[in-house]
């Protein structure tokens, strides 16, 4: 009795479409960015691609045996996620990256809520935002077509300098491997032209997403400056792709362009004010967890009610002001909170700005105390502007010089140099310290003035124990030992549990030490 199936009365049509079938269009409609990107970075991008859907697969046949659930890798939903999160990925990354993010994605999100259509937020979102908090120095190790680290277009854009709009559309760039705008569209018209998702959920989040970058991005409304945003950082894969996942959005029309508006608001907050300008991740997935809300007030009324109904189905059917208060409410606080970020940041952005002017005036105060006077020099100044705000070398990962100037005494006579240089390969983040170097080249010492990596651990690195290792060293580059017990003048031991973060100093250290031996000593 219990595989019975209940019907109402007939005529009764059947469909040609199930979960198979959609999931192949998905796919499908995915393969253009997946060309381009194996196209652009390489054979890379293709193992990456491999290993981060076999291991969802892999993890979806291994718990249903396990589970002694009914085998559910025939329909398909596991490659979607796991290309789908293959595409959110750096081809620099290792390929226990997309092993490890598939897993997580698969098992934790999807299996353990009970599978296909019962996850609570999109699985490759959530995979790439483990990804993201575990392992956030390999995740934004991006790399340009051509093989070598540098900033991301959005980087670019953000930090003001000139991006080009065709390498960003057709995913020449630096980037994640599906960052091909071109072959997000033709995947994106595709699905649209098929009815396989609702154009409704994507005019929403671009529509709010652009305007507020126009009202808030500081350049108004310049065509340029708005497509840079768009074209980068993901919002497009967001808007056709991860918002538009049929499980974790909402049923109504009336909700999905609620739910895309709420989408486009976070992605244009964590846009501007967050500490990444790769973000739109976190925006869909607290959209996500609002859908069961949305779904909760916007119901549509039943074909055939009448508004003379009885007054228990009318209250359940009706679709009032009153029904969607709680929705405008949280709509209205996510706009008001919005707001309130904006002017706050206009209010003290000056104020900041001058706090670490000064901060970085005493940096250099602190690692070349003999100078009576630090001044910009004309040779240096066009070598910094020649990089673009490009990373510098291949040798040192991701590290910019930021700022270099001239020490001098009361008589004038130079008596050194101080170089300020960010690394991006952090643990936790950007670690940006002043080296000081005298005029013959010995090191007079190392002062940080953004350094946010693990309490107890990489944060130890701006402890003098670590920092005066470089005092007084006069060599070309440091070694990292991170044994620990080093004899050599220029080898550097390693903070116990925080190889990664010592790394990232030493080779900011070495990439100033070498910036300064190739423009004036």
């Amino acid at each position: 009795m219990n595989e019975m199936y209940h019907v109402s009365s007939g005529p009764h049509t059947r469909g040609k479409l199930n979960t198979s079938r959609i999931m192949f269009d998905v796919v499908l409609s995915m393969m253009p960015a997946a060309v381009m990107g194996i196209w652009f970075f390489g054979g890379r991008a293709f193992w990456i691609i491999v290993a981060a859907v076999l291991s969802a697969v892999l993890t979806e046949y291994i718990f249903d045996l396990v589970a002694k659930r009914p085998n559910t890798v025939r329909d398909g939903s596991a490659v979607v996620t796991g290309l789908m999160l293959a595409l959110l990925l750096s081809p620099t990354v290792p390929l226990y990256i997309p092993i490890l993010g598939s897993v997580f994605a698969i098992l934790v999100v999807k299996c353990f809520f009970g599978g296909l259509g019962k996850n609570f937020m999109n699985p490759a979102l959530a995979g790439r935002c483990f990804l993201l908090i575990s392992f956030g120095s390999a995740m934004t190790n991006y790399q340009h077509t051509d093989a070598v680290s540098s900033a991301t277009p959005l980087e670019e854009l953000m930090a003001g300098n000139p991006v080009s709009l065709k390498d960003m559309f057709l995913g020449n760039t630096t980037g994640v491997i599906g960052c091909s705008i071109v072959g997000l569209l033709i995947g994106a018209a595709y699905l649209l032209v098929i009815h396989a998702i609702q154009w409704e959920i994507s005019a929403a989040t671009l529509a709010v997403f652009t305007l507020f970058i126009a009202l808030f991005g500081g350049q108004g409304f310049d065509p340029h400056y708005l497509a840079g945003h768009l074209l980068g950082g993901g919002i497009i894969m967001a808007a056709f792709f991860m918002a538009t996942d049929p499980v974790t959005s909402p049923a109504t029309k009336q909700g999905q362009i609620i739910y895309g508006a709420v989408i486009g608001l976070l992605a244009g907050i964590f846009r501007l004010y967050g500490s990444s300008a790769d973000s739109v991740s976190y925006a869909v997935i607290i959209a996500n967890l609002v859908t069961p809300l949305i779904d909760e007030y916007i119901v549509p009324v039943p074909y055939g009610f009448k508004k003379n109904a009885q007054k228990g189905e009318e209250e359940s059917f009706s679709f009032s002001v009153k029904s969607l208060r709680p929705a405008l409410n949280l709509a209205v606080i996510t706009l008001v909170a919005g707001l309130g970020l904006a002017v706050a940041y206009n209010v003290t952005k000056d104020r900041i700005d001058e706090q670490k002017r000064q901060a970085k005036i005493r940096s250099y105060q602190a690692v070349l105390p003999e100078a009576e006077d630090l001044v910009e020099d004309e040779t240096m100044n066009a070598a910094i502007e020649a990089l673009g705000g490009g990373v510098y070398g291949t040798d040192f990962g991701k590290v910019r010089i930021r700022e270099a100037v001239v020490g001098k005494d009361s008589s004038g006579s130079v008596t050194g140099y101080v170089v300020s240089v960010t690394s991006s390969d952090g643990f936790d983040g950007d670690i940006t310290l002043s080296l000081g170097v005298t005029a013959d080249g010995t090191v007079k010492g190392i002062e940080f003035t953004e350094l946010n990596e693990t309490a107890g651990m990489g944060m130890r690195c701006g402890e003098s124990a670590f920092k005066d290792q470089f005092n007084g060293v006069n060599t070309d580059a440091f070694v990292l030992n991170k044994a620990g017990g080093s004899t050599a003048e220029n080898e550097i031991d390693s903070v116990s549990g925080a190889s990664i973060s010592s790394g990232a100093v030493v080779n900011a250290v070495n990439a100033a030490l070498a910036f300064l031996h190739e423009t004036v000593m």
